[in-house]
Order: C-alpha cells, then sequence, then structure tokens
C-alpha cells in the first residue's frame, strides 16, 4: 500500500462495503501480529505507520503501529477494536516497517523485538494504572481509616486518578494494599490507560508590551522617577539584550541584571514587559551551511571518482584504504553532493566514542545539516531528533547501530565506516541484527547507494568483492605521503620478572616511550582487558574467586576496591582469605587497563596519564572531553581498550604500544586470526599520522604466530588468502551460513535435555551441517546454564529458509512441553 493511504480511500476502492482491519505491531515477542478492527468513526483518519491504541487480553493497553490494513476478517478469532487513534500522520514510513520485517525474518525474531529496538522509549506509549470513581457507592466514608479516607475524598471530587497522585496524596509507598482495600469496598475500579512520555521544551521569554512599542511612552517610562530601581535596571537590560541578540529568555535576563523572578513580576504587572512560553529544541542546530575547506590529494581524487563511477553500476561498493589514508575526506564529499541533490545520507561508527571526534569535523563542513544519533542521548532527545528526521529537516546523520532504524524520508546513501567491526553485530536482546547487512537491504528499499570503508575489511565483504557482488575501490597510500607506522615485535618470554608474572613494560617500550616523551609526542597502550587484574589466585591450593552467578574468575578493580563480574555486573568485596585452605596468600594474574595505568604512572611520573575504557567512560560527553584533552595534548599517555583504537585521528601520537598481544590470538572463534590481525592494523594506524613515520610495539610471547609477520607487512591480501583457505577447508563463512541456538535454564538438565530434543530433531534433516549440542566455555551466567547448537548450512536461499521455519517449529514444540516452557532458547542468525 503506497504511503500516506487512508482506510477511507481502500475502502471507497472496494466493490463490496466488508468491514476493515488493522494488522498491528505491538511491543511484544508475539509469534505473528494480531488482527484490530478499526471502528467506523476511524475509517477516514487511519493510515498505515500511525500509532493506535489496543488491547490485548482482559484490559492490558498498548500502543502499537499500523503495519497493514485490510478487508480479511481472522477466522480463528473475534477481532477486537481499536480504541484510539494517536497519530494524525504516520510515525513510521512503510519502508522502515519493510525493514523491520526482513529484520524479524532473517534473524528469527519478532516484529515486536524490532519495534522495541527502533522506537525511541518515549514514543513507545506506557500503560498507567488509573482508579476511577464507582457512581454508586456514594459518599459515605465514615468506617475508613485515614489513608482511605484521604483517596476516597480525592476520587469523589475529581472523579479519577493516577497511580503517581495516590501515591503523593499518602505520601507512601505502600499504595497498593489501600487501593486493594478500597476496591473490596466497591468504592472504585482500577483500569489501565496509555500516558504519553515525550513532553516539549518549554522556555520563558521576556518580550516589551505592545504599549511601549511607541518610542515617546517607552521614553516616558525611563524618564519617569521610579520608586524601584532594580526594575528600571531590569528594564534597561532587557532592552540592551533585544537590541544585540534580538530575543530575550527569562533566565538570560535575570543573570544579565541580578534580579529575582519578584522583579519581574513587577514589570509585568505594570503591563511593561510580558513574559510567554516558547517550545524549543532541546538540540539547537547551527546555521545550515556547507563549507568545504579542503583539498583532496591526487590519490584520493582518483578514489572518489572510482567509487562514482563504481556505484553508478553497484549497490554496494567497498573502499579498502589503509589507516590514514583519508577515507573520511572522500565521505565527506559524496555527502556534500548528496545534500545539493537534496538527498539523504547515513553516516555509520561501530561506536559511540567515535562519533564525538567525527561530529566535529563534520558540523565544521555541514553546519546545521548534520546531527548525531545514539543511545547516550536522553529519550526526549532522540525523539526531536527522530522528528527533524523523518520531516526532512535533517540532511546527514551520524550514528552508531541504532541510526538504522530511523525514519529518512529520502535516502540516497548509506556509508559504514569500520565496516568488519563486530559491535554492528546488536548482541542481546533480540534483534540479534548486523547493521552492516540490514543496511545494505533498507538502502535497496530507496535504490539508495551504499560505501563501506576499512583498512582491514571483514573477510566476508572482501570475498564479495571477488564474486563481483560489491565493487571495490583500493586507496592504498597515506595522506600526505606519510609511511605507514615500523612493527616491532617483542618476545616478552626472553624477559623474566622477579615474581615471574606476565611483564606490562618492557624494556623496549619503556624505552621508546620515554624517547618520544623526549620529543614531546604522545603514546597510545592498547590492552583488550579493562580492571586491574582480570582474575587473583591463592597461591597454596589454586582456589580463584568466581561469580557466584557465573561461570567465570572475578575481576580486580583497584579504583572501586572491588570484585566485579564482567558478565553479569555484580560487584563483591574483595577477597583476602582463600575459601578454600584458609591462607592469605593471593597472586593477581595478569593485567587489565587500570593496572597498566598504574604501571606508566610508576615509570614516568612526570607524564600526564589517563585511561579510556568503559569504566572511566560513562556520561555522554565523557567521550568526546577525553578525546578533547588528549587533541590538546593535555594528555601524554592513553591506555585503554578497543576504544582507543577504532578510527580516532590523533595528530601527535608517534607511539602504540600493544601490551599483550597473546590475548587477542588465543580466542577460541574461527574468527580470531582476521580479528586479531584487524585490531592490530588498526592500532598500528593511530601511529604516525602527520610527519614522521609512526612506530608500533607488539608484546607477545607466540613470536611464530602466522598473523604477526602479516601485521608486520601491512599486509591484509595475505591474510585474506591464509584465512579464505582455513573457511574453505573447514566449512566457515564467506562458504556456509551458521546459525546458533543458544538454550538457557537454571536448572542444568532441563538445559541439556532441551538442547538434546531439539538436536534430535535437527538430525533427521539437517545431521550433517550441525555441531552439538555442547556447553560453551562459560556454561553459566547470570544463574543460568547454557548449551549450544551451531548450524553450519550451505549458502543455498531454500535450504536456509527451510531450516529457520524447522528452528522455529522446534523451539514452539519444546515450549510448549511443560517440563520444558522456562526454558529460553535464542536463535542467533550469522553470529560474531
Amino acid at each position: 500500500m503506497a504511503e500516506g493511504v487512508t482506510a477511507k480511500t481502500l475502502t471507497l476502492n472496494l466493490t463490496t462495503k466488508a468491514s476493515l482491519f488493522a494488522e498491528v505491531i505491538i511491543p511484544l515477542a508475539l509469534p505473528r501480529n494480531y488482527t484490530w478492527a478499526i471502528p467506523s468513526h476511524l475509517l477516514s483518519a487511519v493510515k498505515i505507520g500511525c500509532r493506535v491504541e489496543v488491547i490485548l487480553g482482559k484490559n492490558k493497553r498498548y500502543a502499537g503501529i499500523i503495519k497493514t490494513l485490510h478487508t480479511n476478517k481472522p477466522k480463528e478469532f473475534e477481532p477486537k477494536e481499536i480504541l484510539n487513534l494517536l497519530d494524525e500522520e504516520p510515525l513510521v514510513y512503510e519502508k522502515q516497517l519493510q525493514l523491520w520485517q526482513w529484520i524479524s525474518n532473517y534473524y528469527m525474531c519478532t516484529e515486536g523485538d524490532v519495534m522495541q529496538a527502533a522506537l525511541p522509549s518515549n514514543l513507545k506509549l506506557s500503560s498507567e494504572t488509573i482508579i476511577s470513581y464507582h457512581e454508586d457507592y456514594g459518599d459515605e466514608f465514615t468506617d475508613f481509616d485515614d489513608e482511605e479516607f484521604l483517596v476516597a475524598e480525592a476520587l469523589l471530587i475529581k472523579k479519577e486518578l493516577k497511580l503517581s497522585e495516590v501515591q503523593q496524596i499518602l505520601d507512601a509507598s505502600h499504595v497498593y494494599p489501600v487501593i486493594k482495600r478500597l476496591i473490596e469496598k466497591g468504592v472504585c475500579v482500577v483500569w489501565e490507560a496509555l500516558k504519553e512520555k515525550y513532553k516539549e521544551r518549554k522556555e520563558s521569554y521576556v518580550l516589551l508590551h505592545t504599549d511601549y512599542h511607541d518610542e515617546e511612552k517607552l521614553a516616558e517610562v525611563l524618564n519617569k522617577k521610579s520608586n524601584a530601581p532594580k526594575q528600571m535596571e531590569l528594564l534597561l537590560s532587557y532592552l540592551h539584550l533585544i537590541k544585540t541578540t534580538g530575543e530575550v529568555t527569562q533566565s538570560e535576563l535575570l543573570k544579565k541584571a541580578n534580579a529575582s523572578p519578584a522583579q519581574l513580576k513587577g514589570l509585568v504587572e505594570k503591563n511593561i514587559l510580558k513574559v510567554e512560553k516558547r517550545s524549543i529544541d532541546r538540540m539547537p542546530s547551527l546555521p545550515k551551511d556547507v563549507h568545504i575547506d579542503f583539498d583532496l590529494s591526487p590519490a584520493q581524487q582518483e578514489a572518489l571518482q572510482s567509487v562514482t563511477k563504481v556505484l553508478d553500476e553497484k549497490q554496494v561498493c567497498l573502499l579498502k584504504g589503509v589507516t590514514s589514508s583519508g577515507k573520511t575526506q572522500i565521505y565527506i564529499n559524496l555527502i556534500d553532493q548528496l545534500i545539493k541533490s537534496g538527498k539523504q545520507a547515513l553516516y555509520m561508527l561501530p561506536e559511540i566514542a567515535l562519533t564525538a571526534q567525527i561530529i566535529r569535523r563534520l558540523q565544521k563542513h555541514f553546519g546545521g545539516y548534520i546531527t548525531i544519533y545514539h543511545s547516550k542521548f536522553n529519550p526526549n532527545e532522540r525523539v526531536e531528533i527522530w522528528n527533524k528526521i523523518k520531516t526532512g529537516e535533517t540532511k546527514v546523520v551520524l550514528g552508531a547501530r541504532s541510526s538504522l532504524f530511523l525514519p529518512f524520508k529520502d535516502l540516497g546513501l548509506i556509508i559504514i565506516d569500520e565496516e568488519h567491526d563486530p559491535s554492528y553485530k546488536q548482541q542481546e536482546p533480540a534483534p540479534r541484527y548486523h547493521a552492516r547487512d540490514a543496511a545494505i537491504y533498507y538502502a535497496s528499499l530507496f535504490n539508495a547507494k551504499v560505501l563501506l570503508g576499512s583498512a582491514t575489511p571483514s573477510i566476508e565483504s572482501f570475498y564479495n568483492t571477488t564474486l563481483n557482488k560489491y565493487g571495490l575501490v583500493n586507496l592504498t597510500e597515506r595522506f600526505g605521503n606519510v609511511q605507514l607506522p615500523v612493527i616491532e615485535i617483542v618476545d616478552v618470554k626472553t624477559i623474566i620478572t622477579k615474581n615471574k608474572d606476565k611483564i606490562i613494560l618492557t624494556p623496549q617500550l619503556t624505552e621508546a616511550i620515554q624517547k618520544e616523551l623526549d620529543k614531546e609526542k604522545q603514546v597510545i597502550l592498547f590492552q583488550n582487558r579493562r580492571g586491574y587484574t582480570p582474575y587473583q589466585i591463592c597461591g597454596t591450593c589454586g582456589w580463584i574467586p568466581q561469580c557466584e552467578n557465573c561461570a567465570v574468575s572475578l575481576t580486580f578493580h583497584k579504583a572501586k576496591n572491588k570484585l566485579q563480574c564482567h558478565y553479569c555486573g555484580t560487584s563483591y568485596p574483595v577477597v583476602y582469605t582463600c575459601a578454600a585452605c584458609g591462607n592469605h596468600n593471593f597472586v593477581q594474574k595478569n593485567f587489565g587497563t587500570e593496572k597498566i595505568e598504574e604501571a606508566i604512572t610508576e615509570s614516568f611520573p612526570n607524564a600526564k596519564v589517563a585511561r579510556m575504557d568503559y569504566d572511566s567512560i560513562k556520561g555522554k560527553h565523557d567521550h568526546d572531553a577525553l578525546i578533547k584533552l588528549f587533541e590538546q595534548k593535555r594528555i601524554d599517555i592513553l591506555a585503554g581498550t578497543q576504544m582507543v583504537v577504532k578510527g580516532l585521528d590523533f595528530e601527535h601520537v608517534s607511539l602504540v604500544g600493544i601490551v599483550d598481544a597473546d590475548a587477542l590470538l588465543n580466542f577460541t572463534d574461527f574468527r580470531v586470526n582476521e580479528r586479531a590481525f584487524q585490531l592490530m592494523e588498526q592500532v598500528s594506524g593511530r601511529a604516525g599520522r602527520r610527519g614522521d613515520q609512526g612506530k608500533v610495539i607488539i608484546q607477545v610471547s607466540n613470536t611464530k604466530h602466522p598473523v604477526l609477520e602479516f601485521v608486520q607487512k601491512h599486509d591484509y591480501e595475505e591474510l585474506y588468502r591464509f584465512e579464505i583457505e582455513n573457511r574453505k577447508n573447514f566449512f566457515y563463512p564467506p562458504y556456509s551460513r551458521i546459525i546458533q541456538v543458544i538454550l538457557k535454564h537454571k536448572e542444568k538438565h532441563l538445559a541439556e535435555e532441551a538442547a538434546n530434543i531439539m538436536a534430535q530433531f535437527l538430525q533427521t534433516n539437517y545431521g550433517k551441517y550441525i555441531i552439538g549440542p555442547a556447553e560453551p566455555v562459560v556454561n553459566r551466567v547470570r544463574n543460568k546454564y547454557l548449551m549450544e547448537i551451531l548450524l553450519k548450512l550451505p549458502r543455498e536461499a531454500q535450504i536456509i529458509k527451510d531450516c529457520k521455519r524447522d528452528l522455529l517449529q522446534q523451539i514452539a514444540m519444546i515450549q510448549s512441553n511443560k517440563s520444558y516452557r522456562s526454558v529460553t532458547i535464542l536463535p542467533d542468525v550469522d553470529p560474531v
């Protein structure tokens, strides 16, 4: 159905006067969408994409989205009527609904799951309890206790109270027993209503009363001797501000005049000034101005022309440019072309940390045409951004994974920078979608183009270029002809510490850091573990403190003086006595970013040191604040996790240290070599981005690992050939499609039984593709035992479709069995 079509239009086009029904998506994980009848008074108003108020079950109310309008009355049940229409115009476009359906089908989740992820929370109206007065009861409250009397009297007067209002009346948290007693006495009934959570921001503006727009009258007031000099000072301040700024807010005026609201009120009462409330943006925008103030290098210019040519012929192009080759400047030129054509562009990044630095660069070039969108914004801010994109007012969006769900009106280009990054894959909760792959489908609905950018593309994306499915453009030289950094491998096995622990700073790395500090350069140290030490072990019996809820050791966080589980987030006091043997001889093993920060501070007491990881970056602006400090050279050494390696551009960084490369090379995952290469190559790309050649020191014990040779040569193609051969031999992606099924239950035997039943069923048709069931390495998380089944399916659409259908049927059958009803079964398509 075309966008904006109404039920009335649909009805008039029908030859029979059939009733009209709506398939509505509600924010619940229902296996299929429910159908509601459209009442006659709403026939001319309902549109696809609008929110409607519906009841499911006895009296639970939901705000759902109309997906389709049709005349097919369900045969199995009598549909209820829609209660209310909540929007005059669609909240989402039909192309978004098509994306929701595709994600639901491909990633084996429900459209309700997708709706939950897609809509800002303040557009998902929540159900609120309403207490209504029972008119037949009368007004006799003599046998009521004090609390019952207060609520009953308020109900008698107002007829209806929200639960929040009852809480205010009683000034207590125990309102439910009081309401229950009033219901039992027949005083009131309880029902659910939807409440709007989004609130416009209001600001008070001060204006001169129309009587004093006449200069003579105004002069008369100013020259008249006043008994209120402070009011006169306030008026003069207003006249000054109105000339300089054009508009005057109450807060601004009171601050400038150092006056009180009461003094302003005096001028308002005298009808000299007036105050009016206006709706204002929470996200004030810059002037809309395009300003490209740089020239592309010959290599960039050639790459831009090649990308443009490829996108004329194909939907997707992979721009493979070495680190610091200036891919962002190519993106800026493409976005400039889009703005001139009147279309919208989406620029996606894998991490919120990256958006802070890049938005400043893009705002410099595109001003108010561009906005930023990610999960750190508060709910009201997200609604305002949503609306500006929906109307087409915002032309360019810079955002993380969730920005894919925004309501673009006329999308022309999606740029997916660092396309290889696993952060593009949603893990928990459903929908477990991959933003890169979903973006390619979404772009196809608009006939828009997709540009994937990376120095180290994913094996799957590069494989698609060899099949000629994607176009490929190479950018092989760094901007300004700066050379790629020198890679030095340091064998940590040859260095023995006093207590035989793994060394944090080798003599080679320590010496290199000192040299760079002497030259007033900056250093980045990378360790992909946060906390102080990943685990501590009893030196007598070998006991390791573990999480009570998960089968993992606890990480020591020195700053908080806590042991913390990195799976469920539970914190514990530091353990000083072994629970097994009673000794106090604990040894801390390995190290995280906290311990590295401490070691740097001890070794370089005069250096300014900072840490960037999940623990140190919490607030909306924390990323940006730390990045700005580093850009301004107010930090000499920055230690951090993956946050420091992904696409950040620092002019004065000349040395990067990978403190523990073994941790990257020893994961039990078929992508381990690809991931290790990507991380090491990306982190090395932060060094020597301007002027002199940079240096990277990799501390590792397994110096013969083949990936290290590829990293030393900066040779992605060699890694690709090595990996693609292994993938082919062992039938891993891109030669197969993987579906992972995870089963969870608090009773281990029930998780195992359900997994065995499922595996037995799958053996019939998919026996040669199935691996498992088996326990994962971490077999208990949040007090639930885990079992896994892995399906490696051939890349044949029909087999994949049949397998997904059979999986969903089997999940339904297992959960219909009373014994396994509480077993959680999670299918994950293309797991990362």
